[in-house]
């Protein structure tokens, strides 16, 4: 039979199975590029502010996404205990998207204003001071480093070209809206508005 023939032939074995998952990956992912609910914005989503993106730099550089994911799967588990389930729009401004698969801390995709600032800055700097038990590093330093915005607008301009809508007025004023902030603030910042356009009643 002609299947005796790639079977025997591990060439031939690797061509087809490289076809094959090549064939299955386009037609599961091709139609997602034409789908609103995948490519376009939820309503009202607004890109991170200058602020809140250095946030999110400095929350990529610690590596936070190591243990905690941003993708609320939509089970009654997840959503019972985190809120809404995570759409596609919410993450159309976001390069690269942070949704991440490891939960060694509660996924955060919508801690935003579920606790204060001061919350925030005292569960980075010493975590085990609000939660006895736990295993996260503490970040004392994010409140002695400051911002001096010298590549923030630079940083915009770049995501402006990949479809983030900032203004010019938007880069014209970041360097100063962050100059003088700690890493801290940019960091709770950032976290305060993680998933605050969808909200549901819990």
């Amino acid at each position: 039979m002609n299947h005796d023939i790639v079977e025997k032939n591990i060439g031939l074995m690797i061509v087809g199975i490289v076809i094959a998952i090549s064939f299955g990956g386009l037609v599961e992912i091709v139609p997602l590029f034409f789908q609103d609910e995948t490519t376009q914005p939820v309503a009202g989503l607004k890109p991170n502010n200058a602020l809140q993106l250095e946030g999110r730099d400095i929350y990529i550089r610690e590596g936070c996404v190591g243990c905690h994911s941003q993708m609320i799967r939509p089970f009654r588990a997840e959503t019972e205990r985190y809120g809404h389930y995570s759409v596609a729009g919410e993450s159309v401004y976001d390069h690269p998207f942070l949704w991440g698969s490891k939960r060694t801390g509660p996924d955060l995709a919508r801690v935003g204003q579920r606790y204060s600032d001061d919350w925030h800055r005292v569960h980075l700097i010493n975590p085990r001071d609000v939660v006895p038990a736990s295993i996260m590093p503490a970040y004392p330093f994010l409140a002695e480093n400051k911002l001096t915005g010298k590549y923030t607008a630079a940083k915009m301009k770049a995501l402006r070209i990949v479809g983030v809508p900032y203004t010019d007025e938007d880069i014209a004023g970041a360097a100063d809206a962050v100059r003088g902030k700690t890493e801290l603030d940019a960091i709770v910042a950032y976290l305060q508005n993680l998933g605050t356009v969808i909200t549901q009643k819990r």
